[in-house]
């Protein structure tokens, strides 16, 4: 069967209805990238420099990444060469194709969960101002809705509004909030949450850590006194340690994940407010440079735009036109 016909069938025996939120979600970066993608084919019938040049241009305006783009161009000229084409439109299901393949990876990323009967703990890190605490909030919904018990831990000890912010959070969910005053040890607070969660016998810890820190602590050192000490108490834990990233920033995201993955052990990754960017190319460049699943997605302001990273659902998303045009080709 051929990879595009194979690729349609997979995408069809999915909900409609998630399609639809990542259909929409993606609306942004569709056209900053593939239809211009599908302008620039159109208009230049011969591939040459020019081309490759322009081709260029738009996947790194899309955020695909420098190094991914580089990668990407290499691979098609040597495609070029080997199957010997020469217009523009026969390079079309070629550059799909990688496209496609550099973001499929294994599917639906799946948070891990610990075994039955125990507690489930996700950490969550992140500089800022990048969505974490809405995140959090979503992602307890979504959790609660699915008839998990989950509690919430304000570890974001130092930023003005964090623990507040939480609260609030909390409130619209539904969901406990264990906190202490503003300018607490985390790990301290953590330590509470845990031992909390113990006693209510929660299904779900969730827990917001600082983005940065006032003092001379190292925001790292922060970080592995919480791990310590959820450790000590939960041995399999944390299941997840999960950055969350703001995919309006593009390369700076990339940047942030590089930086926080090498030094804090993450696990995977959350990219947020995809919706309001036409840089969703940077999930391309994050899955090829970057050994970190990501795990969920940001589709949009409501509370159910959280979704798990589908990498079949974001490929159709983004190239459906594509797929629906090259699968039908296969089958004549």
């Amino acid at each position: 069967m051929g990879f595009f016909k194979k690729l349609k069938e997979t995408i069809a025996s999915k909900t409609e209805a998630v399609t639809n939120v990542f259909k929409e979600g993606l609306a942004k970066t569709r056209t900053a990238l593939v239809e211009k993608v599908e302008e620039l084919i159109t208009r230049r019938k011969k591939i040459d420099e020019e081309f490759y040049e322009e081709l260029e241009e738009i996947l790194i305006g899309a955020d695909v990444g420098v190094t991914t783009v580089m990668q990407l161009i290499e691979e098609l000229r040597a495609e070029v060469k080997k199957r010997k084409i020469e217009s523009a439109a026969e390079l079309q299901p070629v550059l799909s194709e990688k496209l496609v393949g550099m973001l499929k990876g294994d599917g639906i990323s799946h948070l891990n969960v610990a075994p039955a009967g125990e507690i489930t703990v996700y950490l969550f890190v992140g500089v800022n101002g990048v969505g974490k605490t809405t995140t959090i909030g979503k992602l307890a919904h979504k959790l609660k809705s699915e008839g998990k018990n989950v509690l919430l831990a304000a570890g974001d000890t130092f930023r003005a509004g964090a623990i507040e912010q939480l609260e609030v959070w909390g409130q619209r969910v539904g969901v406990d909030v264990i906190k202490q005053s503003s300018g607490s040890d985390p790990a301290a607070v953590i330590y509470d949450a845990v031992q909390a969660a113990k006693q209510r016998q929660v299904d779900v810890l969730i827990c917001d850590t600082a983005g940065r820190l006032q003092n001379k602590t190292n925001l790292m050192e922060e970080l592995n006194k919480i791990f310590r000490v959820i450790q000590r108490e939960l041995p399999t834990a944390p299941h997840e340690v999960l950055l969350v990233l703001d995919a309006t920033t593009g390369q700076n995201a990339l940047s942030q994940a590089k930086l926080f993955g090498e030094k804090s052990g993450v696990t995977g990754l959350v990219l947020t407010k995809l919706d309001g960017t036409a840089k969703g190319g940077i999930v391309i460049a994050i899955r090829n440079e970057l050994n970190i699943p990501v795990k969920l997605v940001g589709l949009g302001e409501k509370m159910g735009d959280l979704q798990e990273f589908d990498s079949d659902q974001f490929v159709h998303a983004l190239f459906a036109g594509l797929i629906q045009k090259e699968a039908d080709q296969e089958e004549s």
